[in-house]
């Protein structure tokens, strides 16, 4: 017996299956017994180390929270900008123009092709020879363009390829209606290529919260990773559990993120489906009249 991608294993490669398991298992045992091995001879794991995190209040209001609030900040800039933007530039790339569609290729590959560090550096480096930005609020800005210009290079090639996903007779159709191409875009092609995109805009938004970590390694801005600088220097030396609770909250933002990513998904989904259903049920006055024909 076999599907599409693969010949379902037989008794003899589910044996195979099984000893590979219970060998991968023990390796991953034996690295993790030699990493809090490690740790604990380096009193990584002792209880003053992880204490503060409970007992002192401080270590979230005066550091924690304020890093998270930064992020956040940065993250939610960044994603208000970005995503219009990339749709935009997304668009911009299927123009039947080609004095619209080359230059705006040009600029989301030349954005898509640098790293978003050097893009904010460039970018700190911008605002302090040309502009009267206060050095206060310099490390933000400068995060926010180099996320917003990488970030909506990679979502205009998530909408162009969302796009060109659909049926071309989703096009044809609505051409055939005598829909401009920006009717057709705006009514017909974007609704429908939503749902096609919003597991990569999703990954994309998580990698955006992410990335505000490189402000604060080289460009000195306050989010949640720089804290544990201060965290460190104050509560001695406690780098693995600092870096440890600031993982967690990492993981609990972007689950937080794809949970409510995914209800809208399906909610979109419900949705398509409900209507799509709904259509068969609507009689017109052709419908009555054939209806009483056939009865006649």
């Amino acid at each position: 017996m076999s599907s599409v991608l693969y010949d379902t294993p037989g008794p003899r490669a589910k044996r195979r299956n099984v000893l590979f398991t219970i060998v991968f298992l023990a390796v991953l045992a034996l690295v993790a017994w030699w990493v809090l091995a490690a740790l604990n001879d380096k009193n990584q794991l002792a209880a003053d180390k992880w204490s503060p995190f409970v007992t002192d209040s401080r270590v979230w209001t005066t550091y924690l929270l304020p890093g998270l609030m930064e992020t956040l900040k940065a993250a939610a800039l960044s994603i208000l900008i970005a995503l219009p933007l990339g749709a935009l530039l997304g668009i911009g790339r299927l123009s039947d123009h080609r004095w619209v569609r080359v230059p705006v290729g040009a600029v989301v590959e030349f954005f898509r092709a640098i790293p978003v560090l050097l893009l904010m550096m460039f970018a700190a480096a911008l605002y302090r020879e040309f502009t009267t930005i206060s050095s206060d609020f310099r490390p933000l800005y400068a995060v926010v363009t180099g996320l917003v210009l990488y970030n909506a290079s990679v979502i205009a090639e998530v909408v162009r390829a969302g796009v060109l996903s659909l049926p071309r007779g989703q096009g044809d159709a609505a051409e055939a209606l005598g829909m401009r191409k920006g009717q057709t875009m705006t009514y017909v092609l974007l609704p429908q290529a939503v749902t096609v995109m919003l597991p990569a805009l999703v990954s994309q938004l998580v990698v955006i919260v992410k990335d505000t970590a490189l402000g604060g390694a080289l460009l000195g801005y306050a989010e949640l990773l720089s804290q544990n600088r201060q965290i460190t220097a104050n509560y001695g030396a406690n780098t693995i559990a600092t870096f440890t609770v600031i993982a967690l909250i990492y993981i609990v933002i972007n689950a937080i993120v794809t949970h409510l990513a995914a209800r809208l998904e399906r909610r979109l989904r419900r949705g398509k489906k409900s209507a799509t259903a709904a259509i068969p049920t609507q009689a017109g006055p052709a419908d009555v009249k054939s209806d009483a024909i056939s009865g006649a």
